[in-house]
């Protein structure tokens, strides 16, 4: 008895009951082939598809009508899923936490599936739970377990009746899955390799012992791909998680679905250590093909002999005669119904219209950019969540911006539908194509080139101007050769590099190359699993209310500068300043403004007046300029902004010197600071004293500049600073200088009546002076006759009355401590007492 007749005999009641649903798939025919000496050969047909996304709408009936053709072909057929059937699902899919394509699914009498990043989007406790009660078949991980352990999550494989043969399936889910979904949803289970959980699985079932499964025929199914489609080669070459499955692959596997990557191929690819060749192949995305894999194999052996493989276009027609035709479409019209009923639910909110750009009342005009196209683009940069990328800008295109935002509302048909209000039906309708998010990684040459093919290129023979998201400026010259129309790029105020890399945001349709952007195609694709649809709508709730940006992003300025040095003037004309958007304004005025490296506005370097869409303005970079400043040009009242310049300074080098020697002088005594400015120019200009607010500005003559500190500061040390301005030919320099400032100096004058009369008391005046300028009020001392007294002087004066003396000669000394302002002073005068 063979390996797979004992094998048969041992199936298990339960594994029988699970094939019932198969039973019309299990009988023979015969082939065009030579049987083999033992047995006839079985042909068998595998059909596969991948990521079809919830794809609910007019294309389900055609695509059940596309397996129930091939179906009709062959009664020896199993059909299978390669994951992400849902997950970045289409509106009415989505809607229903994608129970209508589960039902498709199961009307299909889907047999298994291996199981796709994208069934975890809601966490592995509701693919666990309400995924796998509502499908009647098992989804595949075996690279899928327990947290911490090699227990496995999930079903490993599944095992078919085929033609009289067993069918072992293997599912296994790209490596990069946590990396993709909420972290949250998968924290209970770890992710390990694919090709080595495929392969121990493979070696189970063909190691003859019946209690870990037998199979004929091995069929893995990899949620894991190529990216190219150029080639087995290239596709191996481009990225090495393919190049594993294809080489690395056990022998013992006889076809390789793969999937993940949203491409269409099939590749005869070597067995490792055979002289043989499988079929490995990928259905494209969305139900637009299935996979087919016909098998001829000699029913004895389970061996296979032949195979052909093929991607089927979905057909055109739909035949609901089909009895599962019938059923999808039953399920597909209700889910259609009920995501119209919804679609009247509230999303965002708008403060006004926010359109497509107009060249007439109703004409829409792709040629240039558009208020929705910045909307757009900004959900393109903004709303990829962090954990699958942070991109630099968002770009679309315009024929994908099928409808507008209008602020006025619609209460007849729906009373939510309020002024301002955007209703899930209008949000979906701006964007009903359903293109999945792409990262795409560009070079700024390759990002030059992308917006290059804005002009009519091969292929097309009108202008299409992408939107960009709002950190993105623009300098074009139309009449420029074709590749050299692009001037500047700048993303967020930084000028794009030719050899530097940046990630954009923008829809798979793009990234393939859509409109003839073949440009796209220079980079490296990422698709992100992210609908656009799902992205817009959490965007729209997220940043609501939304206000239109009325800035355009490309402007027509040939030959303006990127760089200009202080002092320098360059006369710039700018066009193509107004947008044509429903509501937009046009510019009347464009200002040159100086931005200091804080953000903030510091001059104006020139202005001009903005007549339809254009100005031609003189931009003088003043000398008060620094180097890393910037200048932008800026209209109003959109706020479009071009540039900016980056500000430099090539002139001359300077040098500020102050004093030798440290300078001092004391209250009330303004003092001069020589400040010399050496240079190999001829130094002009000013130097500016800085302290505490204080400015003060002196001319340099003969290169030197002499500031005056004020007679009226208070005594004390200050270091100063000195700001050479510089000239047209000569840069800037400073120097700083300390300043001692000390109290004035105070005299201390007497009036004293000469000869006294003994027993008299005369009035002695006393008068302080100083030359702080303010008079001087504080305590006097005096000695006299060998005693001690004070008076109070006000405003620099006081009197004193002398007590009764002795005949003789005396003295009588007065002195003052000083203040803030002044310093200590004494004077001593003789008095003569006489009888």
């Amino acid at each position: 008895m063979s390996r797979s007749q004992t094998h048969r005999l041992r199936v298990s009641a339960a594994r029988l009951s699970a094939l019932a649903v198969t039973a019309g798939l299990c009988a023979v025919v015969p082939v065009a082939l030579a049987p083999s000496a033992s047995a006839a050969p079985v042909s068998i047909q595998l059909l596969n598809f991948n990521d079809f996304h919830g794809r609910i709408d007019a294309n389900t009936t055609k695509f059940a009508t596309t397996i129930e053709q091939l179906r009709a072909q062959n009664p020896n057929t199993l059909l299978m899923s390669n994951g992400d059937s849902i997950g970045a699902s289409i509106f009415a899919s989505a809607v229903q936490e994608d129970v209508p394509t589960l039902e498709v699914l199961n009307a299909l009498d889907v047999a298994t599936s291996g199981v796709g990043n994208h069934e975890f989007d809601q966490g592995y406790d509701n693919l666990t739970g309400l995924v796998a009660d509502t499908v009647d078949f098992d989804y595949l991980g075996a690279n899928v377990y327990q947290k911490g352990t090699d227990t496995p999550a999930l079903p490993e494989y599944a095992e078919f009746e085929v033609g009289g043969l067993t069918v072992g399936v293997v599912g296994a889910v790209t490596l990069e899955t946590p990396d993709i979904v909420s972290p949250s949803g998968v924290e209970t289970i770890d992710f390990g390799d694919p090709v080595e959980a495929v392969n121990r699985v493979a070696g189970q079932l063909s190691d003859g012992d019946a209690a870990n499964g037998e199979a004929d025929i091995i069929v893995a199914q990899y949620h894991e791909g190529a990216n190219l489609t150029t080639g087995l080669d290239a596709a191996k070459a481009n990225r090495p998680e393919f190049a594993e499955i294809v080489d690395g692959t056990s022998a013992a596997v006889d076809v390789i679905f793969t999937g993940h990557t949203h491409q269409k191929y099939a590749y005869d690819a070597p067995v490792p250590g055979t002289e043989r060749t499988r079929p490995v192949l990928q259905a494209g995305q969305y139900g637009e093909n299935i996979g087919q894999v016909t098998l001829t194999v000699d029913s004895e052996t389970g061996d296979v002999s032949a195979y052909t493989q093929a991607n089927v276009a979905r057909v055109a027609t739909a035949d609901t005669t089909l009895p599962r035709v019938a059923a999808v479409d039953a399920i597909t019209k209700e889910a259609l119904e009920y995501a119209a009923e919804v679609g009247n639910e509230p999303v965002g909110e708008i403060t006004a219209d926010i359109t497509r750009a107009y060249s007439a009342p109703g004409a829409t005009d792709r040629s240039v950019e558009s208020t929705l196209g910045t909307l757009v683009g900004n959900a393109l940069r903004d709303g990829v969540p962090e954990n699958i990328g942070t991109p630099d800008l968002g770009i679309t295109n315009p024929g994908g911006l099928r409808d507008d935002l209008l602020y006025a509302g619609n209460t007849t048909s729906n009373p939510a539908n309020t002024d301002g209000v955007v209703t899930v039906a209008e949000a979906n309708n701006v964007l009903p194509f359903l293109n999945n998010v792409s990262l795409v990684e560009l070079t700024g040459d390759e990002l030059a080139q992308v917006f290059e093919q804005q002009w009519p290129v091969e292929g097309r023979s009108s202008t299409l101007r992408l939107g960009t998201s709002d950190n993105v400026a623009i300098t074009t010259n139309p009449q420029a050769p074709a590749g050299s129309r692009v001037e500047n790029i700048w993303i967020d105020g930084v000028l794009v590099q030719p050899e530097e890399t940046y990630t954009v945001s923008t829809f798979s349709f793009l990234a393939g190359g859509g409109d003839f952007f073949s440009a796209f195609k220079l980079g490296t694709t990422r698709d992100t699993g992210l609908v656009d649809r799902e992205l817009w709508f959490s965007y729209l709730e997220d940043a609501s209310p939304i206000e239109p940006d009325f800035a355009k992003h490309q402007v027509v300025a040939p030959g303006m500068p990127t760089v200009l040095g202080i002092g320098d003037t360059a006369e710039i004309s700018v066009g193509n300043l107004d947008l044509t958007s429903l509501g937009s304004p046009a510019n009347t005025d464009l200002t040159a403004y100086v931005v200091d490296e804080e953000g903030e506005v510091v001059d104006v370097a020139g202005e001009a007046t903005v007549t339809a869409g254009a100005a031609t303005i003189a931009v003088e970079v003043p000398l008060s300029a620094y180097e890393g400043d910037e200048i932008y040009l800026v209209a109003e009242p959109t706020g479009t902004a071009v540039g900016p310049i980056a500000v430099v300074d090539e002139r001359t080098a300077s040098t500020a010197t102050g004093p030798a020697t440290a300078v001092t002088t004391t209250v009330g005594k303004g003092v001069q600071v020589p400040i010399r400015i050496t240079s190999d120019a001829t130094a002009t200009g000013t130097v500016e004293m800085r302290w505490n607010g204080y400015r003060q500005t002196a001319t340099v003559v003969n290169g030197v500049a002499r500031p005056t500190v004020p007679s009226n500061w208070k005594p004390g040390t200050y270091n100063i600073g000195f700001y050479y301005s510089g000239d047209a030919q000569t840069a800037r320099s400073a120097v700083g200088v300390r300043v001692t400032i000390g109290r004035a100096p105070s005299v201390v004058l007497l009036t004293v009546p000469n000869p006294v009369k003994a027993g008299a008391t005369p009035t002695l005046g006393i008068q302080v002076g100083n030359s702080s300028g303010v008079p001087y009020t504080g305590r006097a001392n005096i000695s006299y006759g060998g005693k001690g007294y004070q008076v109070l002087v006000v405003s620099g004066r006081a009197k004193f009355t002398m007590p009764p003396g002795r005949v003789g000669n005396h003295l009588i000394t007065v002195w003052i401590d000083g203040n803030t302002l002044t310093a200590p002073s004494a004077s001593t005068r003789g008095v003569r007492i006489i009888r």
